[in-house]
């Protein structure tokens, strides 16, 4: 891929004024902000690389001007990369522009993309995962299987499940700038505390390996993964994401039915009122 100067023709001489010099110390300013304000160390991995590329393909200058998030874009396309992967480049440089105060500069236009076709899993598999987990006495895949499913949390996030926030009993979630907190059900938090109390884990996250390092992502798919192998169920159906999603729909399911028996339940109450003063019984 050739250099950005050599792919987009300059501004002219007179439009210098509006544009801002991107420096990696406003990079690495703006990388410490997205960490102080919660981000997970995966999402600011993923902002490194893509700012990375950004200033990569700056002009020598690293002038930035109002169109060249858009002619950026363009380049992402003509060189293979997929509209979900440029809006996720396009999403980091507009994040430093709003960082550096140069709302001005940025391309907030997403491109569409098609959604993905993400395999279900049912709660019939869900439970066949937990089983296996408890017959082949593999704890920690089963408890982390449990918090994907139970409190929705991303793969990301899954370090945040700290001793502490078992002992509250909520975890303490971030994103896109919002803070969330978001409730521990009372039998996953009942076998965490015991799971910890065995494992001599007072402090920090829970799920860590033998030398006490938060798991890798890949390391945390590996083992479901595998459970799911031994389970066997689908592989495809079987990721952090997937158990995210079975957390996710379950829940609105269960607010349907209540809302639909709330519904019904007021229809019946101004049923049983129009009987007693209804104008047309009177």
């Amino acid at each position: 891929m050739g250099t950005y100067a050599e792919e987009i023709r300059r501004p002219p001489a007179g439009a210098r004024a509006g544009a801002a010099a991107v420096t990696r110390e406003a990079i690495q300013e703006y990388l410490k902000a997205l960490s102080a304000r919660g981000r997970s160390t995966a999402t600011v991995k993923m902002y490194t690389a893509k700012l990375r590329a950004f200033y990569d393909y700056l002009p020598p200058d690293k002038l930035v001007f109002p169109e060249t998030l858009s002619a950026w874009r363009d380049i992402l396309l003509k060189h293979g990369y997929s509209p979900g992967t440029v809006n996720t480049h396009l999403s980091a440089a507009n994040g430093l522009l709003e960082h550096m105060g140069r709302r001005d500069l940025q391309l907030l236009e997403r491109m569409e993309t098609e959604p993905d076709a993400q395999p279900e899993l049912t709660r019939t598999e869900y439970l066949r995962l937990l089983q296996t987990a408890k017959a082949l006495e593999r704890e920690r895949t089963y408890l982390m299987v449990k918090a994907f499913a139970l409190t929705g949390v991303r793969v990301g996030e899954l370090a945040l499940v700290t001793a502490e926030a078992v002992e509250t009993g909520r975890l303490l979630l971030t994103f896109s700038g919002e803070r969330r907190y978001v409730p521990i059900p009372g039998c996953l938090r009942r076998e965490l505390s015991d799971y910890m109390a065995r494992q001599g884990i007072r402090s920090g996250p829970v799920f860590v390996s033998r030398n006490g390092h938060v798991l890798r992502r890949t390391q945390v798919t590996s083992e479901i993964q595998a459970l799911a192998h031994d389970a066997r169920v689908e592989a495809s159906k079987c990721t952090p994401r997937c158990l995210r999603k079975l957390c996710l729909v379950t829940q609105t399911e269960i607010e349907h039915s209540v809302r639909l028996l709330a519904e019904q339940s007021y229809e019946r109450l101004l049923d049983t009122e129009q009987l007693a003063v209804g104008w047309d019984r009177a």
